[in-house]
């Protein structure tokens, strides 16, 4: 039952997670990638810091060992790959944007199951294979003109893992949203500061005419899509997690298409074959023997 808990988790997440690059990318008609994160970190962090109160939860602050892994995930993740993934998100598609990232299933493997000792079943291995062999086919037609931007996304599906490794410690022992609101307030505030040498800035009225969008992104996106990722890898693996949000891609390009009026390209669709069945083969509870 944990095992089944920790993939609807995940698969909720997905779903979430999927609507983010189309709503970044449109919130970047009148603010920089910047202050989108910031500005949408901080929303997020608003949210938690309400959870927190809700459920009394305000003293778990004071864990110093909680709090040490959460600031090294929240510079991972917070600051180094959220401002990755944003700035990748304004040169390229939303669509690649969402299936590069998958090449967080490999890193991982590499993380957690290489370097780290961590079992993983035959099927598993195929899965993630059969995934990789997906964001390939995506990226074949740019090979010949390989986008800059491809290179930030790719960067950062190589450093979320290590965050995610500091995650999974934290969350044992503190909430999530402890672990969230940490994140926010302390993700905000850096990714604010690194706006200011790159003039890269926006005035307050910009900000609200974006602000439906920052509030969503931080709120929607970045907390709850978060929160249940995290509950999620806090009962499965996180190779096993990234497999399953392989169906994220699936999800942006059909936003894209809704929203942005970007529709799927041949190679796009034809990657979503092996991706299918990775989703699959990562899905099975291998049988003990």
């Amino acid at each position: 039952m944990r095992e089944r808990a920790g993939e609807l988790y995940i698969i909720g997440g997905t779903l979430l997670w999927g609507l983010f690059p189309v709503l970044a990318t449109i919130s970047y008609t009148n603010v920089s990638p910047f202050i989108s994160l910031s500005v949408s970190s901080l929303f997020s962090a608003l949210f938690f810091a309400a959870v927190l109160t809700i459920r009394h939860r305000w003293s778990e602050l004071t864990n110093i060992k909680a709090l040490k892994y959460s600031l090294y995930a929240t510079f991972f993740i917070g600051v180094l790959y959220y401002l990755l993934y944003f700035l990748g998100i304004r040169y390229t598609s939303p669509g690649n944007v969402s299936i590069l990232a998958l090449t967080e299933v490999f890193f991982s493997y590499l993380l957690f199951h290489v370097w780290h000792k961590d079992y993983i079943p035959k099927e598993h291995i195929a899965g993630a294979l059969l995934m990789l062999i997906g964001a390939c086919i995506v990226l074949a037609p740019s090979v010949g003109a390989f986008r800059p931007a491809n290179l930030f996304i790719l960067a950062g599906a190589a450093i979320v893992p290590f965050g995610n490794f500091f995650v999974q410690k934290a969350r044992k022992l503190v909430s999530t949203e402890t672990i969230m609101f940490t994140r926010g307030i302390i993700g905000s505030l850096v990714i604010w500061l690194l706006s200011v040498p790159f003039h890269a800035t926006n005035s307050v009225a910009e900000v609200k005419q974006s602000l439906i969008f920052l509030i969503i992104n931080g709120v929607l996106l970045l907390g709850v899509s978060t929160f249940l990722w995290i509950e999620g890898i806090h009962r499965i693996t996180v190779t096993k997690a990234n497999a399953l949000n392989s169906l994220s891609p699936l999800v942006t390009l059909l936003f894209a298409w809704i929203f942005l009026k970007t529709a799927p390209t041949p190679w796009q669709l034809l990657s979503f074959v092996p991706l299918f069945f990775g989703v699959i083969l990562i899905g099975k509870i291998p049988k003990k023997s």
